[in-house]
């Protein structure tokens, strides 16, 4: 008999599913993916500039600590203005704070490319423009670390997202310094500042063709001070974020700073040249997109704080293992691990705290995590520099590695009162499953309660 007409109530077959395809769920809203490909390009030219800089200091001063300065210069003045930033942060329109502070990136790129390309560029300059930078980075992290939540409406998704941002900027960490070495070898550093400031435009075209309904915050009727008071108040007192952010500030004390000795292991140690220092540093980089790869395939944030402490163990151990290496090989393998154990205590850090955090303090919170990094790696730049001119390059590195350790052994004591203090937030948010209802003796009461 002939089948007659398929009816409404004949079951659809579902659409095959990729295995994966949740790795990259949070580029289904529009505004994160526009955001996602202009930042990428922009990514690509900061870290063009990170290793132009750093090789062209070293090359005029042959100094391990003038590369400590010039780090802490570009660093120590986000850390001064961070609780005033990210107050500022919270009031304003983000979107537009962002396009104001990639233009002034910009113009700073620029002007580093017009000196270097004149010839006429001299240390004191690199270091106040790279404390330009800093002032800049004040505000644009915070800024950009809590308008994700505006490009993501789906709460949901926010994790993906952090992934996914951190998958872009690692992919441009890889990319960039590999461009640059083969830039500054073939026709100097002053071209990759340049490809720099034009990137920029990248970022700022696809914020400004973004729709984002803009809300304005309560908070504007209330004074500064007390903004800033309530935060740190807030920060203080709630464990997993006070905990995860002395983590990071003491990571960023001593495992970021490695990459300022960079340029003399290139130099002296493995007898290269800015070939050698782009390797290195897109070894680094090979490891933090693996590092962002890993959390984008994650599908909640459950068993990040483990993931923590391993990353920093990790971190630690490559450092050690590096200052003792002299072969090229080897010590591009440890900055693999390194590069992963670095990024992944960022990443996974960021993720916990964006989580865990109230939307109505989320600017100013990111601005702590923007001060535990701008305070603290500033500090480190300046301490190993200092360290490696009196010790050498390969002992501070291992020094800096075994605080990193034990870092990691500290953050294993605190780990199940951070717990702890999470399950209740992740039930209220239904990460968790709520706990069973207790054994009601009244019967009335309990059917009341199931009601």
């Amino acid at each position: 008999m002939k089948q007659g007409p398929k009816t409404q109530d004949t079951p659809a077959i579902a659409a095959p599913r990729l295995p994966f395809a949740h790795a990259w769920r949070s580029l289904r809203h529009r505004n994160f993916k526009l955001f996602f490909f202009g930042q990428t390009i922009s990514m690509i030219g900061t870290w063009m500039t990170r290793l132009a800089i750093s090789w062209l200091v070293y090359r005029m001063t042959h100094s391990a600590l003038l590369l400590g300065v010039v780090s802490f210069a570009g660093q120590i003045v986000a850390f001064g203005v961070g609780p005033f930033a990210g107050v500022w942060v919270e009031r304003l329109n983000r979107r537009k704070l962002l396009v104001w502070t990639q233009a002034a990136a910009a113009a700073q790129s620029l002007l580093l490319a017009v000196l270097a390309l004149s010839h006429i560029i001299n240390l004191w300059e690199i270091i106040v423009l790279a404390a330009l930078q800093g002032l800049i980075n004040a505000f644009d992290m915070p800024a950009r670390q809590s308008f994700l939540v505006q490009m993501v409406e789906d709460r949901s998704d926010l994790s993906n997202a952090i992934a996914i941002n951190s998958s872009m900027a690692n992919s441009a960490r890889l990319i960039g310094p590999a461009l640059g070495g083969i830039i500054i070898s073939a026709v100097g550093e002053g071209w990759c500042f340049l490809f720099d400031g034009l990137s920029y435009f990248a970022v700022i075209a696809s914020l400004l063709v973004m729709r984002i309904n803009y809300k304005e915050s309560r908070n504007q009727v209330r004074s500064m001070l007390g903004q800033i008071r309530e935060s740190w108040e807030y920060v203080r007192t709630f464990r997993p974020i006070r905990d995860i952010l002395i983590l990071f500030a003491l990571t960023s004390l001593m495992g970021f700073p490695y990459g300022v000795l960079l340029p003399v292991f290139a130099g002296q140690v493995l007898h290269g040249g800015a070939h050698t220092l782009g390797y290195l540093t897109g070894a680094s980089g090979i490891g933090a997109l693996i590092s962002a790869i890993s959390l984008a395939l994650r599908k909640n944030v459950l068993g990040l704080t483990w993931m923590l402490q391993i990353a920093t163990a990790i971190l630690g151990v490559a450092l050690v293992l590096f200052g003792f290496s002299q072969s090229l090989w080897v010590s591009l393998l440890l900055m693999v691990f390194a590069g992963f154990g670095l990024i992944q205590n960022a990443s996974v850090s960021n993720t916990i705290i964006q989580s865990l955090v109230t939307e109505d303090k989320r600017a100013r919170v990111m601005s702590y995590y923007t001060m535990a990094f701008f305070g603290a790696a500033p500090l480190g730049s300046l301490l190993a520099g200092g360290l490696a001119q009196r010790i050498g390059a390969p002992n501070t590195v291992i020094l800096t590695g075994v605080f990193c350790i034990v870092s990691s052994i500290w953050f294993a004591w605190e780990r199940p009162k951070i717990r702890s203090a999470m399950r209740p937030v992740y039930q209220e948010m239904g990460i968790l499953p709520r706990p069973a209802m207790p054994f009601v003796a009244d019967a009335q009461q309990a059917a009341k309660q199931l009601s």
